[in-house]
Protein backbone atom coordinates (compact mmCIF):
# COMPACT_ATOMS: atom_id res chain seq x y z
CA UNK A 1 0.00 0.00 0.00
CA UNK A 2 2.45 2.33 0.70
CA UNK A 3 3.85 2.36 -2.77
CA UNK A 4 0.29 3.05 -4.29
CA UNK A 5 0.72 5.91 -1.69
CA UNK A 6 3.99 7.23 -3.15
CA UNK A 7 2.67 7.08 -6.46
CA UNK A 8 0.09 9.51 -5.96
CA UNK A 9 2.30 11.98 -4.38
CA UNK A 10 3.72 15.02 -6.47
CA UNK A 11 7.29 14.85 -6.11
CA UNK A 12 10.36 17.02 -8.27
CA UNK A 13 13.70 15.45 -8.56
CA UNK A 14 16.82 18.10 -10.26
CA UNK A 15 20.00 19.11 -9.76
CA UNK A 16 23.69 20.25 -10.75
CA UNK A 17 26.96 18.88 -11.54
CA UNK A 18 29.04 20.27 -9.10
CA UNK A 19 31.81 21.44 -11.46
CA UNK A 20 31.83 25.12 -10.48
CA UNK A 21 29.76 27.96 -9.16
CA UNK A 22 26.35 28.14 -11.01
CA UNK A 23 25.82 31.20 -13.48
CA UNK A 24 22.87 33.38 -14.28
CA UNK A 25 22.30 30.82 -17.30
CA UNK A 26 21.56 28.18 -15.01
CA UNK A 27 19.49 30.83 -12.42
CA UNK A 28 16.74 31.19 -15.25
CA UNK A 29 16.78 27.97 -17.14
CA UNK A 30 15.76 26.32 -13.98
CA UNK A 31 16.96 27.38 -10.53
CA UNK A 32 14.34 30.46 -10.79
CA UNK A 33 12.03 28.13 -12.04
CA UNK A 34 12.36 25.70 -8.60
CA UNK A 35 12.45 28.09 -6.22
CA UNK A 36 8.49 28.87 -7.73
CA UNK A 37 7.63 25.62 -7.96
CA UNK A 38 8.60 25.07 -4.06
CA UNK A 39 6.82 27.66 -2.98
CA UNK A 40 3.38 27.41 -5.05
CA UNK A 41 2.58 24.25 -2.49
CA UNK A 42 1.68 22.22 -5.27
CA UNK A 43 4.21 19.33 -4.56
CA UNK A 44 4.58 17.08 -1.92
CA UNK A 45 8.16 16.38 -1.66
CA UNK A 46 11.51 18.36 -3.68
CA UNK A 47 14.54 17.16 -3.90
CA UNK A 48 17.54 18.91 -5.01
CA UNK A 49 20.82 16.91 -5.68
CA UNK A 50 24.00 17.91 -5.78
CA UNK A 51 25.67 15.27 -8.70
CA UNK A 52 29.33 14.53 -7.52
CA UNK A 53 29.32 11.13 -8.47
CA UNK A 54 28.34 12.55 -12.03
CA UNK A 55 30.38 15.11 -12.10
CA UNK A 56 33.41 12.50 -11.47
CA UNK A 57 32.71 11.08 -14.80
CA UNK A 58 34.45 13.16 -16.51
CA UNK A 59 36.57 14.47 -13.95
CA UNK A 60 37.99 11.13 -12.32
CA UNK A 61 41.45 12.71 -11.95
CA UNK A 62 40.51 16.02 -10.81
CA UNK A 63 38.21 14.94 -7.23
CA UNK A 64 39.03 18.14 -5.66
CA UNK A 65 37.92 20.25 -8.61
CA UNK A 66 34.52 18.28 -7.47
CA UNK A 67 34.89 18.36 -3.67
CA UNK A 68 35.79 22.29 -3.89
CA UNK A 69 32.31 22.72 -5.53
CA UNK A 70 29.88 20.68 -3.62
CA UNK A 71 29.73 24.10 -0.73
CA UNK A 72 29.64 26.32 -3.50
CA UNK A 73 26.69 25.08 -5.50
CA UNK A 74 24.89 24.29 -1.86
CA UNK A 75 25.45 28.54 -1.63
CA UNK A 76 24.05 29.29 -5.01
CA UNK A 77 20.90 27.27 -4.16
CA UNK A 78 20.74 28.54 -0.62
CA UNK A 79 21.35 32.45 -2.03
CA UNK A 80 18.49 31.67 -4.67
CA UNK A 81 15.68 30.92 -2.29
CA UNK A 82 15.85 26.99 -2.07
CA UNK A 83 14.46 26.66 1.09
CA UNK A 84 15.52 23.39 3.32
CA UNK A 85 12.35 23.47 5.06
CA UNK A 86 10.43 22.96 1.89
CA UNK A 87 13.10 21.01 -0.45
CA UNK A 88 15.95 18.15 0.70
CA UNK A 89 18.79 18.91 -0.77
CA UNK A 90 21.08 16.25 -0.85
CA UNK A 91 24.24 15.02 -2.51
CA UNK A 92 24.47 12.35 -4.71
CA UNK A 93 27.42 10.21 -3.54
CA UNK A 94 25.44 9.69 -0.02
CA UNK A 95 23.05 7.68 -1.28
CA UNK A 96 24.74 4.74 -2.95
CA UNK A 97 21.25 2.96 -3.71
CA UNK A 98 21.52 5.27 -7.06
CA UNK A 99 24.52 3.39 -8.32
CA UNK A 100 23.06 -0.22 -7.43
CA UNK A 101 19.75 0.84 -9.25
CA UNK A 102 21.94 2.24 -12.30
CA UNK A 103 23.43 -1.13 -12.42
CA UNK A 104 20.29 -2.99 -12.85
CA UNK A 105 18.78 -0.67 -15.23
CA UNK A 106 22.08 -1.32 -17.55
CA UNK A 107 20.49 -4.40 -18.55
CA UNK A 108 17.57 -3.14 -19.38
CA UNK A 109 19.34 -0.54 -22.17
CA UNK A 110 21.37 -1.16 -25.51
CA UNK A 111 24.66 0.10 -26.51
CA UNK A 112 23.27 1.54 -29.45
CA UNK A 113 20.48 2.85 -27.45
CA UNK A 114 22.78 5.38 -25.85
CA UNK A 115 24.77 5.89 -28.80
CA UNK A 116 21.62 8.03 -30.31
CA UNK A 117 21.26 9.83 -27.55
CA UNK A 118 21.68 13.46 -29.38
CA UNK A 119 22.84 14.57 -25.57
CA UNK A 120 25.55 12.35 -25.28
CA UNK A 121 26.75 12.73 -28.42
CA UNK A 122 26.34 16.59 -28.14
CA UNK A 123 28.68 16.27 -25.23
CA UNK A 124 31.04 13.92 -26.45
CA UNK A 125 31.80 15.87 -29.84
CA UNK A 126 32.34 19.04 -26.80
CA UNK A 127 34.87 17.04 -24.61
CA UNK A 128 36.53 15.78 -27.80
CA UNK A 129 36.54 12.49 -25.79
CA UNK A 130 35.11 10.09 -29.32
CA UNK A 131 36.25 6.95 -28.58
CA UNK A 132 38.23 7.92 -25.23
CA UNK A 133 34.89 7.98 -23.32
CA UNK A 134 34.93 6.97 -20.14
CA UNK A 135 31.92 4.39 -19.28
CA UNK A 136 30.66 6.33 -16.37
CA UNK A 137 29.82 9.11 -18.64
CA UNK A 138 28.54 7.04 -21.60
CA UNK A 139 26.11 5.70 -18.78
CA UNK A 140 25.00 9.31 -17.85
CA UNK A 141 21.30 8.94 -19.21
CA UNK A 142 20.92 5.29 -17.33
CA UNK A 143 22.29 7.02 -14.00
CA UNK A 144 20.14 9.46 -14.58
CA UNK A 145 17.19 7.36 -14.75
CA UNK A 146 17.99 5.78 -11.24
CA UNK A 147 18.55 9.18 -9.80
CA UNK A 148 15.10 10.03 -10.58
CA UNK A 149 13.04 6.77 -10.43
CA UNK A 150 15.10 6.54 -6.84
CA UNK A 151 12.80 9.30 -5.45
CA UNK A 152 9.38 8.02 -7.84
CA UNK A 153 9.94 11.48 -8.93
CA UNK A 154 6.50 13.22 -11.09
CA UNK A 155 8.29 16.08 -12.65
CA UNK A 156 11.93 16.68 -13.25
CA UNK A 157 12.12 20.68 -14.19
CA UNK A 158 15.26 21.15 -16.93
CA UNK A 159 16.31 22.77 -19.59
CA UNK A 160 15.43 21.60 -23.07
CA UNK A 161 18.70 19.89 -23.88
CA UNK A 162 17.74 17.46 -21.14
CA UNK A 163 14.58 15.99 -23.22
CA UNK A 164 16.34 13.31 -24.81
CA UNK A 165 17.44 11.85 -21.27
CA UNK A 166 14.09 12.10 -20.34
CA UNK A 167 12.89 9.66 -23.02
CA UNK A 168 15.42 7.84 -22.34
CA UNK A 169 14.39 7.56 -18.97
CA UNK A 170 10.75 7.06 -19.69
CA UNK A 171 11.95 4.09 -21.66
CA UNK A 172 13.67 2.22 -19.04
CA UNK A 173 10.38 2.69 -16.53
CA UNK A 174 8.26 0.82 -19.21
CA UNK A 175 11.07 -1.24 -20.03
CA UNK A 176 11.23 -2.37 -16.23
CA UNK A 177 7.44 -2.31 -15.63
CA UNK A 178 6.71 -4.65 -18.57
CA UNK A 179 9.25 -7.48 -17.58
CA UNK A 180 8.72 -7.02 -13.36
CA UNK A 181 5.69 -5.59 -12.85
CA UNK A 182 4.05 -2.04 -12.33
CA UNK A 183 7.17 -0.51 -9.81
CA UNK A 184 8.90 2.29 -10.82
CA UNK A 185 6.98 5.89 -11.71
CA UNK A 186 7.30 7.31 -15.03
CA UNK A 187 8.17 11.42 -15.01
CA UNK A 188 7.26 14.13 -17.22
CA UNK A 189 9.53 16.94 -18.15
CA UNK A 190 8.60 20.80 -17.04
CA UNK A 191 10.16 23.19 -19.67
CA UNK A 192 10.87 26.78 -18.11
CA UNK A 193 7.97 28.70 -19.37
CA UNK A 194 9.73 31.68 -20.35
CA UNK A 195 11.52 31.27 -23.94
CA UNK A 196 14.28 33.30 -23.51
CA UNK A 197 15.48 31.06 -20.65
CA UNK A 198 15.36 27.88 -22.44
CA UNK A 199 19.06 28.67 -22.89
CA UNK A 200 20.72 31.66 -22.39
CA UNK A 201 24.09 32.55 -24.66
CA UNK A 202 27.44 33.40 -23.34
CA UNK A 203 28.49 37.27 -22.77
CA UNK A 204 30.66 36.23 -26.04
CA UNK A 205 27.98 35.88 -28.31
CA UNK A 206 28.51 31.54 -28.04
CA UNK A 207 25.58 29.46 -28.25
CA UNK A 208 26.15 28.08 -24.59
CA UNK A 209 26.78 30.01 -21.44
CA UNK A 210 29.22 27.73 -19.70
CA UNK A 211 31.88 27.37 -17.29
CA UNK A 212 34.66 25.62 -19.64
CA UNK A 213 34.45 28.64 -22.30
CA UNK A 214 35.01 31.27 -19.28
CA UNK A 215 31.74 33.42 -20.90
CA UNK A 216 29.55 33.24 -17.45
CA UNK A 217 28.40 36.07 -15.34
CA UNK A 218 28.21 33.73 -11.92
CA UNK A 219 25.62 34.41 -9.11
CA UNK A 220 28.08 35.30 -6.91
CA UNK A 221 30.12 37.78 -8.95
CA UNK A 222 30.45 40.90 -7.21
CA UNK A 223 28.86 43.97 -8.79
CA UNK A 224 31.51 45.42 -10.22
CA UNK A 225 32.40 42.18 -11.88
CA UNK A 226 29.01 41.61 -13.57
CA UNK A 227 29.05 45.80 -14.97
CA UNK A 228 32.54 45.03 -16.58
CA UNK A 229 31.12 41.53 -17.84
CA UNK A 230 27.61 43.13 -19.55
CA UNK A 231 29.94 46.11 -20.39
CA UNK A 232 31.94 44.01 -22.43
CA UNK A 233 29.41 41.78 -23.94
CA UNK A 234 29.11 40.72 -27.39
CA UNK A 235 26.14 42.86 -29.70
CA UNK A 236 25.02 42.66 -33.43
CA UNK A 237 28.74 43.05 -34.96
CA UNK A 238 27.38 45.26 -37.81
CA UNK A 239 25.98 48.19 -35.57
CA UNK A 240 28.85 50.32 -35.31
CA UNK A 241 27.55 53.72 -35.36
CA UNK A 242 24.75 55.10 -32.98
CA UNK A 243 22.35 56.09 -36.38
CA UNK A 244 22.96 52.69 -37.70
CA UNK A 245 20.13 50.02 -37.51
CA UNK A 246 20.50 47.14 -35.48
CA UNK A 247 19.68 43.62 -34.75
CA UNK A 248 18.01 42.52 -31.96
CA UNK A 249 17.68 38.69 -33.28
CA UNK A 250 20.37 36.28 -31.64
CA UNK A 251 21.89 39.96 -29.84
CA UNK A 252 22.65 38.30 -26.55
CA UNK A 253 21.98 41.84 -24.84
CA UNK A 254 18.61 41.83 -25.90
CA UNK A 255 18.68 38.09 -25.03
CA UNK A 256 19.64 38.55 -21.69
CA UNK A 257 16.91 41.51 -21.35
CA UNK A 258 14.24 39.39 -22.69
CA UNK A 259 15.15 36.75 -20.26
CA UNK A 260 15.44 39.16 -16.90
CA UNK A 261 13.78 42.41 -18.02
CA UNK A 262 10.41 43.59 -16.09
CA UNK A 263 7.86 45.73 -17.05
CA UNK A 264 8.67 48.02 -13.56
CA UNK A 265 12.33 48.28 -14.65
CA UNK A 266 12.03 51.04 -17.38
CA UNK A 267 9.98 53.43 -14.98
CA UNK A 268 12.67 53.33 -12.72
CA UNK A 269 15.92 53.15 -15.42
CA UNK A 270 14.87 53.70 -18.45
CA UNK A 271 11.74 55.90 -18.60
CA UNK A 272 12.33 57.05 -22.08
CA UNK A 273 10.90 54.00 -23.14
CA UNK A 274 7.54 52.33 -22.22
CA UNK A 275 8.46 48.34 -22.77
CA UNK A 276 11.07 46.24 -23.96
CA UNK A 277 8.94 46.22 -27.63
CA UNK A 278 9.70 50.12 -27.94
CA UNK A 279 13.18 49.20 -26.92
CA UNK A 280 14.11 46.91 -29.56
CA UNK A 281 11.62 49.07 -32.13
CA UNK A 282 13.94 52.03 -31.61
CA UNK A 283 17.52 49.71 -31.55
CA UNK A 284 16.10 48.22 -34.99
CA UNK A 285 15.36 51.49 -37.16
CA UNK A 286 18.83 52.67 -35.61
CA UNK A 287 19.66 56.01 -33.08
CA UNK A 288 20.40 54.12 -30.04
CA UNK A 289 23.23 52.90 -28.87
CA UNK A 290 24.77 49.50 -27.41
CA UNK A 291 26.17 51.65 -24.55
CA UNK A 292 23.00 52.75 -23.68
CA UNK A 293 21.61 49.13 -23.79
CA UNK A 294 24.15 47.77 -21.98
CA UNK A 295 23.49 50.25 -18.88
CA UNK A 296 19.58 49.45 -18.71
CA UNK A 297 21.02 45.75 -18.61
CA UNK A 298 23.07 46.15 -16.16
CA UNK A 299 20.53 48.25 -14.16
CA UNK A 300 18.22 45.35 -14.39
CA UNK A 301 20.82 42.52 -13.54
CA UNK A 302 22.14 44.50 -11.05
CA UNK A 303 18.42 44.30 -8.95
CA UNK A 304 17.84 40.85 -10.26
CA UNK A 305 21.25 39.80 -8.41
CA UNK A 306 21.66 42.01 -5.40
CA UNK A 307 19.49 39.98 -2.98
CA UNK A 308 20.91 36.75 -4.35
CA UNK A 309 24.04 38.27 -3.49
CA UNK A 310 22.99 39.13 0.22
CA UNK A 311 21.62 36.24 0.72
CA UNK A 312 25.14 34.10 -0.10
CA UNK A 313 27.05 36.51 2.00
CA UNK A 314 24.95 35.39 4.62
CA UNK A 315 25.11 31.62 4.78
CA UNK A 316 29.24 32.24 3.72
CA UNK A 317 29.07 33.51 7.30
CA UNK A 318 27.29 30.28 8.20
CA UNK A 319 29.05 27.38 6.65
CA UNK A 320 28.52 24.95 9.51
CA UNK A 321 24.84 25.48 8.92
CA UNK A 322 24.91 24.35 5.21
CA UNK A 323 27.38 21.43 6.34
CA UNK A 324 24.08 20.22 8.37
CA UNK A 325 21.45 20.73 5.61
CA UNK A 326 23.77 18.85 3.21
CA UNK A 327 23.96 15.88 6.22
CA UNK A 328 20.41 15.79 7.04
CA UNK A 329 18.81 16.32 3.31
CA UNK A 330 21.40 13.26 2.60
CA UNK A 331 19.98 10.89 5.03
CA UNK A 332 16.45 11.75 4.02
CA UNK A 333 17.15 11.37 0.61
CA UNK A 334 19.28 7.80 1.82
CA UNK A 335 15.71 6.67 3.93
CA UNK A 336 13.94 7.11 0.12
CA UNK A 337 16.01 5.72 -1.86
CA UNK A 338 16.36 2.64 0.18
CA UNK A 339 12.57 1.99 0.09
CA UNK A 340 12.35 2.02 -3.69
CA UNK A 341 15.16 -0.19 -3.79
CA UNK A 342 13.82 -2.70 -2.31
CA UNK A 343 10.49 -2.73 -4.24
CA UNK A 344 12.98 -2.71 -7.41
CA UNK A 345 14.51 -6.02 -5.45
CA UNK A 346 11.61 -7.36 -4.76
CA UNK A 347 9.91 -7.04 -8.18
CA UNK A 348 13.26 -8.60 -9.43
CA UNK A 349 12.60 -11.46 -6.74
CA UNK A 350 16.42 -10.77 -5.93
CA UNK A 351 15.50 -9.81 -2.13
CA UNK A 352 16.24 -13.07 -1.27
CA UNK A 353 16.69 -12.64 2.29
CA UNK A 354 13.92 -10.22 3.19
CA UNK A 355 10.60 -12.53 2.04
CA UNK A 356 10.18 -16.34 3.11
CA UNK A 357 9.04 -17.36 -0.39
CA UNK A 358 12.80 -18.18 -1.62
CA UNK A 359 13.56 -19.94 1.08
CA UNK A 360 9.97 -22.17 0.65
CA UNK A 361 11.05 -22.33 -2.72
CA UNK A 362 14.02 -24.45 -2.25
CA UNK A 363 12.15 -26.16 0.36
CA UNK A 364 9.94 -27.52 -1.56
CA UNK A 365 12.25 -27.98 -4.27
CA UNK A 366 14.69 -30.22 -2.67
CA UNK A 367 12.22 -31.90 -0.87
Amino acid sequence: MEGETNRMKKIILTGDRPTGRLHVGHYVGSLSERVRLQNSGKFDEIYIMIADAQALTDNADHPEKVRKNILQVALDYLACGIDPEKSTIFIQSMVPELTELTFYYMNLVTVSRVQRNPTVKAEIQMRNFEASIPVGFFTYPISQAADITAFRATTVPVGEDQMPMLEQCKEIVHKFNSVYGETLTEPEILLPSNKACLRLPGIDGKAKMSKSLGNCIYLSDSEADVKKKIMSMFTDPNHLRVEDPGKVEGNPVFIYLDAFCRPEYFAEFLPDYQNLDELKAHYQRGGLGDVKVKKFLNNVMQEELSPIRARRKEYENRIGDVYDILKKGSETAKHEAEKTLAEVKHAMKIDYFDTPEFLEEQVEKFK
